[in-house]
């Protein structure tokens, strides 16, 4: 796996799981009972993107390592998929 591969692998994981944990640790402003004029009730309490960045990063790498692993040290790869999954007839 290249440099260039492994970066992409790696920025794909890291946006899905972006995703995935962005609600985690989320406060909106009606949980905190201070609602800002013009804004919804259900909106962010404060900043939280870095906090959210930081823990995408370290669990993003994480499952790359994994992924890693299992290519290139345990030699498996997506043409292994048909020999490790049972077939349904």
């Amino acid at each position: 796996m290249g440099y260039f591969s492994a970066f992409a692998i790696f920025f794909i994981i890291w946006w899905i799981v972006l995703f995935a944990t962005l609600p985690f640790s989320l406060k909106t402003q009606d949980e905190d009972g201070e609602v800002t004029l013009g804004t919804v009730s259900s909106a962010p309490r404060g900043a939280h993107m870095l906090r959210a960045m930081v823990r995408t990063t370290i669990v993003a790498a994480i499952i790359f390592g994994g992924l890693y692993y299992l290519n290139q040290v345990a030699g498996y790869s997506f043409d292994d998929l048909p020999r490790i999954a049972p077939e349904f007839d």
